[in-house]
């Protein structure tokens, strides 16, 4: 009996041993996580790879109400160009790797000006293609692993990303592909600080590549919008000429440029 007893208390002080020793067998380093979030993309070297892209597709704010076709292109290293129309307007907004510049007849504002120091530095981060998770020490950035979330029913890693001005990001990353499937936010803009959410979905292979199609993005108390992407370009011919500020006279050699310098 005491043998008995002896083997049954053994076996279940091993089975406790393994149940223990489990999540720590599959719990994964934050050097993995990225490791497999650049491999679920395509890789270190494709990316790295990639010299010029052309984004074509639709703005939708306002609940659905307002529609705005837009043209988004980016040049190594660091060049970025966003045009949108609407209501017959063509907005701009462009960074040369140095400044940023804007047009916004939208707001009566019809020449081209300088960029606000608070969203020139929003268009910088988005100049970068690769994204903290590549060359991470030389952009400046650090990451920390923040445990898991579940984002609308499914698991995640959530990464905290801090640049070098101390904006921090929050990436949410599916545990299963190691995909970004949502990001948090906090800028200050204009003074103000803004919180944002943005789901991050419709991931097709472009060219080898994994890469998302749609961007839903909300700020509480401010709606949101959806950038939904009709086609993605990889190295497609750009002029460098079309990123830099250009004087106010030569404004209307900017109109039709909206192909991207097609």
């Amino acid at each position: 009996m005491k043998r008995s007893l002896y083997t049954v208390t053994a076996a279940l002080a091993a089975l406790m041993l393994l149940l223990a020793a489990a999540p720590l067998a599959s719990a994964q380093t934050l050097d993995e996580i990225i490791a497999m979030n650049i491999e679920a993309k395509g890789g270190e070297e494709a990316l790295k790879a990639v010299e010029s892209v052309r984004v074509q597709g639709t703005m939708t704010m306002g609940g659905g109400q307002m529609e705005a076709p837009f043209t988004w292109v980016w040049k190594a290293p660091d060049n970025l160009r966003l045009e949108f129309t609407f209501q017959g307007m063509t907005g701009i907004q462009a960074y040369d790797g140095e400044s940023g510049w804007m047009v916004m007849p939208f707001m009566g504002k019809t020449d081209p000006e300088p960029m606000p120091a608070e969203q020139m530095q929003v268009m910088e981060e988005q100049a970068d293609f690769t994204g903290p998770f590549i060359d991470t020490e030389e952009k400046g950035y650090t990451l920390e692993l923040e445990g898991e979330e579940e984002v609308e029913g499914t698991p995640a890693y959530k990464i905290k990303s801090t640049n070098k001005d101390g904006d921090v990001t929050y990436y949410f990353l599916d545990k299963d592909y190691g995909l970004e499937i949502q990001t948090e936010a906090k800028r200050e803009i204009r003074g103000q600080e803004i919180d944002s959410v943005t789901a991050i979905g419709d991931y097709k292979e472009v060219e080898g590549l994994m890469m998302a199609h749609s961007f839903d993005s909300q700020v509480p108390g401010m709606g949101g919008q959806t950038l939904t992407f009709d086609s993605i370009e990889l190295n497609v011919e750009l002029d460098d000429s079309q990123f830099e500020m250009p004087a106010a006279e030569a404004k209307e050699e900017m109109k039709g440029e909206g192909d991207g310098g097609r």
